[in-house]
């Protein structure tokens, strides 16, 4: 007997499923990524050496950051449906708020995960293992406290909704037009190339989000001087590197998210279609 549809427990383990499986297989185009996008550059950042360094963080991170992100996204679409639509209101800003409150979720998990991830990826070296890298971020803080984990969670989230505002409607309505032309609902392929069109858009738009919370996330620039916020770093890149620069690693970002996009949705809905048979 299989698990209840937009059941709770379908939504984790299917998000779970779909997180990391993304993760994991596309981890070393992240790495180019997140190296083009520190302020010591691609080469001294390790080039394609030890591409796999930070997979670790990514494994104990992936399945619960997606996993509350569905399960918040899946529970919240019928409320912000009703309310969407007894306000007369565009059915896309359903879809827009429940996505966004699942990212607020899953960042609970995700900043810490994509900051010991972000460390290990730029300081092969150095950062070595998972918990050498927390002992290390925790330490080097003034407070020396669990929170400086949480260092860049503000400029995350400002990626996040931004870039599940524009994914997730194109999402939903590429579902849409696939079965009013077919007759039935998109099949887990098809889910696979919606999620995987919407991504590419959203991940481009928001590069220059992307950027600002690589750097604040690394902590300094590339002599060493602290970024103090996010504001912070705009400028300091904008006025000593140049507007440009907010667009480093938007090929790796927006190839590893569409491909991601395909996989995550098509794992996704075809883990919730196995479950609940």
């Amino acid at each position: 007997m299989g698990l209840e549809t937009g059941g709770f427990l379908l939504n984790l383990i299917s998000g779970g499923i779909a997180g990391t499986t993304v993760d994991v297989a596309l981890f070393p185009i992240d790495t180019i990524k997140t190296r083009l996008q520190s302020p010591n550059g691609f080469i001294k950042t390790g080039g394609f050496r030890g591409i796999y360094n930070g997979i670790g963080a990514v494994g104990l991170g992936s399945a619960p950051s997606a996993a509350l992100f569905f399960t918040v996204y899946e529970h919240l679409k019928p409320i912000t449906n009703i309310f969407v639509t007894s306000n007369n209101l565009s059915p896309h800003l359903g879809h827009m708020l429940a996505a966004s409150v699942g990212e607020c979720a899953a960042c609970l998990v995700r900043v810490p995960t994509e900051l010991v991830k972000s460390k290990m990826q730029t300081n092969p070296d150095k950062f070595s293992t998972v918990t050498s890298t927390i002992k290390s971020v925790v330490t080097e803080s003034s407070s020396s406290s669990f929170l400086s984990l949480y260092r860049g969670f503000s400029i995350t989230i400002m990626r996040e909704i931004p870039f599940a505002f524009i994914q997730f409607p194109i999402y939903e309505r590429l579902k849409v037009i696939i079965k009013d032309s077919h007759g039935s609902a998109a099949s887990p392929l098809q889910s696979a190339f919606c999620g995987s069109v919407g991504g590419a858009i959203a991940a481009a738009a928001t590069t220059p989000l992307d950027v600002v919370k690589t750097r604040l996330m690394l902590g300094a620039d590339k002599h060493g001087v602290k970024y103090l916020s996010a504001w912070d770093v705009a400028r300091r890149v904008a006025s000593s590197e140049g507007y440009w620069t907010f667009f480093n690693g938007v090929q790796p970002r927006v190839m590893w998210i569409t491909i991601g996009g395909f996989v995550f949705f098509g794992a996704y809905e075809g883990a919730k279609d196995a479950l609940s048979r």
